[in-house]
Parts: C-alpha cells; structure tokens; sequence
C-alpha cells in the first residue's frame, strides 16, 4: 500500500514568501487592468491586475506567444497575500481548484504535490524574469519605477 503525500508545510510556506518578494517588484501599478509586458527570450509574458482587495491581490501570468496552435495561452493565476506576505498559485489554465496534494494515479494526472511544483514553477518563472533583466527601461528590479 502506497503513503499518502504530506506536504512540507514550512518548505511550502517559504517558498510562498519569496514568490510574494519576487513579484512584487514585477508588479505593475496597482490598478485593476494595469500590466505588465515582460520578454523572456522568444517569449511574451503579461503580468496583469485581476483583482484588488483590501489584503489580497489576484494577479495574472499569461504567455502571450503561442507555442504551438494547438495549445492556448499558458495562464497561472497568482494570490498575493499582503498581511502573510505570501503568493501562492490558485489556479493554472483556468482548473478551478488546486488541492494540496493528490492519490496517485488519478484521473487528470495531477501529481502527488501538484500545488507545490506549481509554485516552485512560479518561483523559477519570477528568478528568471528578474535575472534576465527584461522588463521595461523605467522599472528597476530592486527600487520599482525610475
């Protein structure tokens, strides 16, 4: 009989912390509808304001360029939580909910930690982003707006 997964909850929630730090400075304007357009080597990426309230921020990462035309734009849904100081992952091309973790195998293919790989991927996503240094000319990665 196979364990059931349990997710690390410290190693979850730090990785969480440092997407909240990372995306806030590729954040655009806070306004609903702002964002951002960013270039990771061929690729176009938006970051785009979903939603305001008065702890939270829902945020949008869509891949604008098609890879392929039969796949749609690539969309993570992003919560930052402004009183935990945490970003997590809510949904990715549009699933509704993302549990914590999965039996395996299922039905849709999630794997066991589904929730923390998608999250890890942010992380990397938002490293690269602020490593390459290809955002607009009046934005510093360090100090937001010029």
């Amino acid at each position: 009989m196979q364990k059931e997964y349990i997710q690390s909850l410290p190693k979850y929630i730090t990785l969480c912390e440092r997407n909240y730090l990372r995306a806030l400075k590729l954040l655009p304007e806070e306004t609903v509808g702002n964002s951002r357009e960013l270039h990771l080597g061929a690729a176009s990426y938006h970051i785009r304001i979903d939603g305001i309230a008065r702890y939270t921020t829902d945020i949008a990462v869509v891949q604008k360029q098609q890879i392929s035309a039969h796949l749609d734009d690539f969309v993570l849904s992003v919560r930052l939580y402004h009183d935990a100081k945490v970003a997590e992952v809510i949904h990715h091309d549009f699933h509704q909910r993302i549990k914590p973790s999965y039996r395996y195998p299922n039905p849709d293919m999630h794997h066991k930690d589904e929730k923390y790989q998608l999250n890890a991927f942010l992380a990397d996503w938002l490293m690269a982003c602020l490593e390459s240094g290809r955002i607009p000319l009046n934005w510093d990665v360090n100090n937001g707006l010029v």
